[in-house]
């Protein structure tokens, strides 16, 4: 997140959700969902997207009742042609969100924990495994230590121990591509306050390409990294020009002299890894159970419970808590954050150790972006923000109920509900 300025400027920005002419009844669902008012297009006239304004979210794909709204972007051959090349080793980068949902794609039931299956399908198709609980517990422990770094700097003075620049409060989470882009296109004077972790997927990318070298004994440019998400907005976080940190640390390291390469090459949806599966003939359903003995499999819950809204925050307390009192959380489940209201607000007081003083801090947590963003983002761009820790997922629930997700067929569906209404179109 530090080099903002390389980042797509209007008019570069490659258009991944799209909508077919043919199909749109002008219904108005899509526009009811979009944080950004790219959907164009009057009640009853054939709808659009601007792309510069789309935060390639997907919500408007999985809440069109017509099946007018699509990704652009379809990787599927192209990793299957990489599983087959053996001289290259395939990761993929799997989210949490993603296990609770796949099954039904293989007719499982809704919400089957299939992580085990999934491990085994995976690994039956010929990937190498990284979990991104994994990087998602190296993106808490280095978003928790902004955090304290910012509160210690606004409440003790302390300066930074390297002598780079402290954000200021309130600190805004970055591991939501589709958030960032808002603040990007609709208030990029938040920017400062974005943290400057990368997503879990980003970090991810970057450590299979550097650490990972030695694990799978290939260089940089032999390993091709596929980042598994329940989140369509993943696939142009993948693609953002300045995402190249591993390529920049191998050529300073002397391990590179080709040409640059992303962290993350490639990302698929998870109905783009069932519809892969399906392709070469394995049924998730049927597979056993398997665990790989690898460090990239290893993490927390703090890492599982990133898929869900207020799950960032949940395990930020827990890390804060950590690190200010020298002790750990007695109870780790900080229930106020959970749940689906709109906009989540709770109060943790803490000692810290270091100044032998009490800090309290305010969090806030956002998600369904389209409803609940406005008035947060004004409270902080006015000065008036109460909250010094605020989490944003653009997606209702969080990245579990993400554009990538399974679409919902059974006809038990608002969606499916209005879909006569509009018969005569």
């Amino acid at each position: 997140m530090n080099a903002v300025a390389k980042t797509y400027q209007k008019g570069e920005i490659p258009g991944l959700i799209a909508i077919r002419a043919s199909a749109c009844k002008g219904c108005d669902a899509c526009q009811r969902y979009c944080p950004t008012g790219a959907i164009t297009g009057s009640f009853g006239a054939t709808h659009g997207i601007d792309v510069d304004l789309c935060l390639s979210c997907g919500q408007c794909l999985i809440s069109c009742p017509f099946d007018a709204v699509y990704e652009t972007d379809d990787a599927v051959d192209q990793v299957i042609a990489n599983l087959r090349d053996k001289s290259v080793s395939v990761v993929g980068i799997i989210a949490p969100a993603v296990r609770v949902a796949i099954g039904e794609e293989f007719g499982m039931k809704t919400g089957s924990l299939v992580t085990g299956k999934l491990y085994g399908s995976m690994k039956k198709a010929g990937f190498e495994i990284l979990d991104n609980n994994f990087a998602a517990d190296l993106t808490i422990m280095e978003e928790g230590s902004e955090l304290i770094s910012r509160a210690r700097h606004a409440v003790f003075g302390e300066k930074s121990a390297h002598g780079e620049p402290i954000g200021p409060l309130p600190q805004l989470t970055s591991c939501c591509p589709a958030w960032v882009r808002y603040v990007e296109t609709q208030c990029p004077a938040l920017i400062p306050h974005l943290s400057s972790a990368k997503s879990p997927q980003q970090m991810a990318g970057t450590v299979a390409k550097t650490y990972g070298t030695k694990v799978w004994n290939k260089p940089a440019s032999q390993i091709f990294t596929v980042g598994i998400m329940p989140c369509t907005a993943k696939k142009f976080e993948a693609s953002r020009p300045e995402f190249t940190s591993a390529y920049e640390f191998n050529k300073k390291q002397n391990r590179e002299t080709g040409p640059a390469y992303p962290d993350v090459d490639v990302v698929l949806t998870t109905r783009d890894l069932a519809r892969l599966f399906k392709k070469m003939k394995i049924d998730l359903a049927k597979e056993a159970d398997y665990s790989p003995d690898i460090l990239f499999a290893e993490y927390s819950g703090a890492g599982t419970i990133f898929g869900n809204t207020g799950g960032v925050m949940e395990a930020a307390v827990r890390t804060a808590y950590a690190v200010l009192t020298g002790e750990e959380l007695a109870n780790v489940e900080f229930k106020p954050v959970r749940g689906l209201k709109g906009v989540k607000s709770a109060s943790v007081t803490l000692k810290d150790a270091k100044y032998g003083k009490d800090v309290t801090i305010n969090l806030a947590v956002v998600h369904d972006m389209a409803r609940n963003i406005k008035p947060i983002v004004d409270d902080v761009l006015a000065g008036k923000s109460p909250y010094h820790f605020i989490e944003v997922m653009n997606c209702p629930a969080g990245c579990i109920n993400g554009g990538g997700q399974p679409i919902d067929k059974s006809g038990s569906s608002w969606v499916e509900a209005i879909r006569p209404l509009f018969a005569w179109k």
